[in-house]
């Protein structure tokens, strides 16, 4: 998809009703290969344009992420795909319309020392939805999947992420609900698989918690 594509990609605002949005409303089920186009069209949204507070457009330009991307993601056994899908009644009872208003991945990694950790990424809302505690929402859950998952292996829950730097109203986001900077960074790979950034000076942070 190129840039102009995706700066046209008007996802649908005009049928998302948020005058009575109930944030309790949100549900996620696993990713299917299906749902490639609307996640597509989701992230490049949501990272690219200038729509919402969670863009990176000013950072990254080109694309977020591309379809074969998102395939090997959700046929990978070790990650863990979830999204939100809009529904006609607006919950999980509804026939589903095929648009995603949110989504995150959970991703099972194994560290130098054999120790397993969760790592949470591609994760988006809808921008209409932004502000309205979508993101809260879908992120507890997937730190709460996550949770789950490493007890069972009886591993320590170790939760990742990594966040653009010159993002300060996200890392604090994330500080709010219990992340750290771990003093790991690399330098944003510039390979244009996932975009071209802006500024030579921009980083990959990552952030850690430990569930207790």
């Amino acid at each position: 998809m190129s840039e102009n594509n995706i700066n046209n990609s008007n996802i649908n605002n005009s049928n998302i009703k948020t005058d009575h949005f109930d944030k309790e409303s949100v549900f996620l089920r696993e990713a299917t290969l299906e749902d490639i186009g609307a996640l597509e069209q989701l992230l490049n949204c949501c990272y690219r344009e200038t729509a919402g507070w969670t863009n990176e457009a000013d950072l990254i330009g080109g694309i977020r992420t591309t379809s074969a991307e998102l395939a090997a993601v959700i046929n990978d056994p070790n990650h863990y795909y979830f999204v939100y899908p809009k529904t006609t009644t607006g919950d999980r009872d509804g026939e589903e319309t095929g648009e995603i208003l949110g989504c995150i991945a959970v991703d099972i990694k194994t560290d130098a020392d054999s120790n397993k950790k969760a790592y949470i990424g591609m994760f988006a809302v809808h921008p209409v939805l932004q502000g309205k505690g979508v993101g809260n929402v879908i992120l507890q859950a997937a730190e709460t999947f996550a949770d789950r998952h490493l007890q069972s292996l009886n591993q320590p829950s170790r939760l990742t992420m990594s966040i653009l730097s010159h993002r300060p109203e996200l890392l604090a986001y994330y500080q709010r609900r219990g992340y750290q900077f771990n003093g790991n960074k690399m330098p944003f790979p510039n390979d244009g698989n996932n975009g071209e950034p802006k500024r030579d000076d921009l980083e990959l942070l990552e952030l850690e918690k430990v569930v207790s």
